[in-house]
């Protein structure tokens, strides 16, 4: 055998097939198919109509499944293995997909949960103001999600028409959306990028990012719930005491959280 021969033969050692690869992964061939499209592993080896994967492949694959045990999404986990995202911040995209994580539920499951006709949540989603979680190439709702529908249902219980509903909760998201950007690229700018340039260590960065997360996100959602409700409170009294009858304002006043209003 020629050294050519020697050196090919040398190179095949750890090279697989693609059903080999995937045996050897633990996963499905369509899987490795996937991955490839969506282009979180690099080009096998082309030798004529077959394709040859080494341990290189094999080793993507374990940080990928690493990786969306962590949470992430595939999206995320491209991001880091292309090296456009810090080490450290693996462990934050891992707390934000735990805040949004658990069990997705089709249109159809949600509106089985939530006890609405599918056809209105139909026109929720075509409003924008319910949006499906992207998994994995997988769109879902939340358990959240049937939790919030419900609640839209006592408002129409309540009498509040559908149409006008609808645009109130479009002008809310809209609102609340451009703030909660605003929110994101504070933390970036001022938590973030200091902890990138900090003298730490890739872990401990990660930890102070995760801290700071889980401190914030529970703070500023508090206070946002907090204002508006303040802000809704005191828009109601004013419109009561305009145009409301006695009797509406001293009920209104026996109301938990009224009589803070009233002290302003």
């Amino acid at each position: 055998m020629d050294v050519e021969a020697l050196r090919v033969n040398e190179l095949r050692v750890n090279e697989l097939r693609v059903e080999d690869l995937a045996r050897a992964a633990g996963l499905s061939v369509d899987t490795i198919r996937f991955y490839q499209k969506r282009r979180l592993l690099p080009p096998p080896r082309r030798e004529g109509r077959i394709a040859w994967y080494g341990d290189d492949h094999l080793a993507r694959l374990a940080r990928i499944r690493e990786l969306q045990i962590q949470g992430l999404s595939l999206t995320l986990i491209g991001r880091f293995l292309d090296g456009e995202l810090d080490a450290a911040d693996a462990p934050l995209a891992a707390a934000v997909a735990d805040e949004t994580g658990g069990e997705l539920l089709t249109l159809a499951q949600l509106a089985r949960r939530a006890d609405v006709p599918e056809a209105l949540l139909e026109v929720v989603v075509a409003e924008g103001l319910l949006s499906p979680q992207h998994r994995d190439g997988v769109d879902g709702y939340s358990a959240a999600d049937a939790e919030l529908v419900a609640g839209g249902l006592r408002l129409l219980g309540a009498g509040l028409p559908l149409p006008e509903l609808l645009s109130l909760a479009r002008r809310h998201h809209d609102t609340t959306r451009a703030i909660a950007e605003d929110a994101v690229t504070m933390f970036d700018e001022h938590v973030r990028e200091p902890l990138r340039d900090a003298p730490m260590t890739d872990d401990e960065r990660a930890d102070a990012l995760v801290d700071a997360f889980r401190t914030l996100l529970p703070t500023v959602t508090a206070l946002v719930a907090h204002h508006f409700r303040g802000v809704l409170l005191e828009v109601a009294q004013e419109h009561l005491e305009s145009v409301g009858e006695p009797a509406e304002i001293v009920a209104a006043a026996v109301e938990p959280g009224w009589e803070r209003v009233e002290s302003r």
